[in-house]
């Protein structure tokens, strides 16, 4: 799996693959068509264009005068362009959430005796004010800005699913935990 750094180095090195640019334009052309609600920090994209520099991914291409400090233009090479192909060919690796935080707050309302049922009501709460957030962003967004939304309003939704199951069953799981929790002390006392 790619961590976030390496996303964002790939991700610039293929918008180089139309053309030499310089940070400035890479930024820009990085928030426009995938940063939209995070953007790149500048330092960022310097730091990211040095080291695919020194790993040989891209080379400098020219200085660009402007109106302030002259801009280095960079170019991918022909081992950014073998990189870029085989990332994209690559298949991210689903992500599973079998540890979330969600969960853990669950399991230790149950084992302090707290109601969960609460827990998971104002996850639910917050879930559905987000969906409705996005569902206005994408009735007014382009077809960018719909895909984006979908792609975040299904795994919402596949996430109430489980909060909906998990209310279906907090009576089972509460015994279930707290069985284990007595079982834990007890192995404890043991010891």
């Amino acid at each position: 799996m790619y961590s976030l750094a390496m996303s964002i180095a790939r991700t610039l090195l293929a918008l180089l693959e139309s053309g030499p640019r310089h940070g400035y334009d890479l930024k820009r052309a990085y928030d426009t068509h995938l940063g939209a609600d995070k953007p790149l920090h500048y330092g960022q994209v310097y730091s990211t264009l040095a080291r695919l520099l020194r790993n040989g991914l891209v080379e400098s291409a020219g200085v660009e005068a402007g109106d302030g400090p002259d801009r280095k233009r960079y170019a991918i090479t022909d081992a950014g362009v073998t990189d870029v192909e085989s990332w994209l060919a690559t298949p991210e690796q689903p992500e599973t959430y079998l540890q979330n935080t969600l969960y853990a707050k669950v399991v230790l309302a149950l084992l302090s005796g707290r109601n969960a049922s609460r827990v998971l009501d104002a996850q639910r709460a917050e879930h559905l004010k987000h969906m409705r957030e996005l569902t206005r962003r994408k009735s007014g967004g382009d077809l960018i800005d719909q895909l984006i939304c979908d792609h975040a309003l299904f795994h919402l939704e596949a996430d109430l699913r489980w909060l909906e199951l998990t209310e279906a069953r907090i009576n089972q799981l509460s015994e279930t935990v707290r069985g284990k929790h007595a079982d834990t002390i007890e192995e404890g006392a043991r010891r």
